[in-house]
């Protein structure tokens, strides 16, 4: 079952869509897992730059090193959470 462009679900694992590698249990958060690089908004320049201190959180597989997923945050703050329903 595809989840997102980047990420599908098999056998009860959330999977890699490009490597087809597992970053999880499909219960767990998959974001955990996976490869993060913050970026403060600030230094991508205009017209990204912001007055606090905003982060760009790029999640990467750690196996290929695919994009899975950004967000935006505020230093400190946890990933925003993706539920994934299975029926």
């Amino acid at each position: 079952m595809r989840l997102s462009r980047a990420l599908k679900a098999e056998r009860a694992k959330v999977v890699c869509a490009q490597c087809e590698e597992a970053l999880c249990d499909i219960s767990s958060h998959w974001k955990e897992n996976a490869a993060l690089n913050e970026t403060p908004m600030n230094q991508l320049g205009s017209p990204y730059s912001t007055g606090e201190q905003v982060l760009l959180r790029l999640f990467s597989c750690p196996h290929c090193g695919a994009l899975l997923d950004t967000e935006t945050a505020l230093p400190g703050e946890p990933f925003l959470r993706d539920e994934i329903f299975t029926s």
